[in-house]
């Protein structure tokens, strides 16, 4: 007895360690974000004397909230079109019985493992050919379909019972009506952890509209704020670079602490089905 509560004490002491060890960037950035340059540097966690200069100097220079709104647009209808894709797609994968299904599910496994950097140059070709450069379509179009989604999605249908969705054909649902009407209200832990995933990704993504956005009153918070940081409107000052990160990760940090009992449950009880 006395043995478990030393090694349950123990196992809460390491943690909570590894907790701090993770939390203390991201405390001492929003820290140094409110504290006056000459400060930064004694890497205090709270700053002696709170200030917002920081943030007013890094608004005054870029169209910040203009950011801010392109990047929620970007990452909602980003993470709508996942969702409905991954949905349908991983219901045929599922419940449809056709030939080749196996096939296709092996390669969009396979897929999975391909870097997006290969596919970035077809990406582009593509948006110039389609004349959608410099427009929110080509923030969203490449992202539309993810593979991970379906992979999740198919192995969240797999393990419904089919007796449910026999007695939504008996009700007369068609094949959309019983992903959307019976089937989704059953995997919500799911559809939260693809969607928080899915915004999250959309949300930091850099690279892609560096190729393709250069109009500053469509690009992305990230873009914006990565082009402040090293394109020298911060002026080398840290603490305004700081405040424009803190902007950036405050929104994916408070959607991770409202989802994560979710995006837990989903992980701990997914698994891959044949």
């Amino acid at each position: 007895m006395k043995n478990g509560i030393i090694n349950k004490i123990l196992m809460y002491v390491i943690l909570g360690i590894a907790a701090c060890s993770f939390l203390y960037p991201f405390i001492w950035m929003i820290g140094a974000s409110l504290s006056p340059e000459q400060q930064i540097g004694n890497m205090n966690l709270f700053p002696s004397e709170p200030t917002m200069q920081n943030f007013r100097i890094m608004i005054g220079k870029i169209p910040i909230w203009r950011s801010l709104f392109n990047s929620t647009l970007v990452a909602l209808f980003t993470t709508a079109l996942v969702l409905f894709t991954g949905s349908t797609v991983g219901y045929a994968l599922a419940r449809l019985q056709f030939k080749g299904r196996q096939v296709i599910f092996y390669i969009i496994v396979f897929t999975m493992s391909l870097p997006f950097q290969i596919t970035l140059i077809p990406n582009y070709i593509t948006m110039v050919n389609l004349h959608l450069v410099d427009s929110y379509m080509a923030l969203i179009i490449p992202f539309s379909v993810s593979a991970f989604a379906i992979l999740m999605f198919r192995q969240a249908f797999l393990g419904l019972p089919q007796a449910l969705i026999d007695a939504a054909h008996l009700d007369g649902c068609n094949e959309l009506q019983v992903i959307f009407s019976v089937l989704w209200p059953n995997i919500i832990p799911t559809i939260i952890t693809i969607g928080m995933l899915t915004f999250i990704g959309s949300w930091n993504e850099v690279l892609w509209p560096l190729i393709v956005i250069r109009d500053e009153q469509i690009m992305t918070m990230p873009q914006l704020v990565t082009l402040f940081a090293v394109g020298g409107r911060a002026d080398a000052q840290l603490g305004v670079k700081l405040a424009a990160a803190v902007l950036l990760a405050l929104p994916v940090m408070i959607a991770f602490l409202f989802f994560q009992k979710y995006f837990i449950q989903s992980m701990a009880s997914s698994g891959l089905k044949d």
